[in-house]
């Protein structure tokens, strides 16, 4: 399959591009400083581009199968409106290139608890970008899935546990090998289709 992966040069997009290419995947990294992009590959395609400007993402995701985004700000406590602005400008794209699959990250803090309503109070600007983020893929009338994970580590694992519309019980960290593997899967297994999907360890 044919990839297009925005926020690739992330921890967790880098994840999603390595596991993509293992499994045989054609990739195309859409970044915004290809010059940090160090992984090179004959079924890589590294284009430079801003996440937010849909011509710019219409012209580059052309015939691809799927889009997966693991976009993140790089500063949790600032307001910012990047998640939102992407999303909006990635669904026009995806309707308009006829690109139907989309896989986005989000935060397993917008599951209902205690616990996560202290997280989403802590990390609130971020917060209501991705619940924004997430309101503009559920309305777009693509074939979305939106992973919520928690906390995310660096371990070595690739195994998880999921759960449509709740977090998995007991579920405090995850591997973001784990996510890439999950968001992968997500795509060639074809499932979830239209659906928030709680992931963990």
């Amino acid at each position: 399959m044919k990839l297009f992966v925005i926020g690739a040069t992330g921890r967790t997009g880098q994840e999603i591009v390595q596991q993509a290419l293992a499994r045989g995947h054609q990739v195309t990294a859409f970044v915004r400083s290809p010059e940090s992009f160090t992984l090179r590959n004959a079924r890589l395609t590294v284009l430079k581009g801003d996440a937010m400007d849909e011509r710019q993402l219409f012209d580059a995701m052309q015939d691809h199968d799927a889009v997966v985004s693991t976009l993140g700000p790089r500063e949790v406590f600032k307001p910012s409106s990047m998640l939102h602005d992407s999303a909006l400008a990635t669904t026009r794209a995806m309707n308009r290139s006829g690109v139907k699959r989309l896989i986005v990250l989000s935060a397993a803090a917008h599951f209902p608890g205690i616990p996560n309503r202290i997280i989403s109070f802590i990390l609130r600007n971020h917060m209501r970008d991705s619940l924004a983020m997430e309101e503009i893929v559920q309305a777009s009338g693509l074939d979305w899935t939106i992973a919520r994970p928690p906390r995310l580590t660096q371990e070595q694992y690739t195994t998880y546990r999921s759960r449509e519309g709740a977090a998995p019980k007991m579920g405090f960290t995850l591997a973001r090998k784990a996510v890439a593997a999950f968001m992968l899967d997500v795509i060639e297994q074809k499932k979830h289709f239209h659906k928030i999907v709680g992931i963990a360890k």
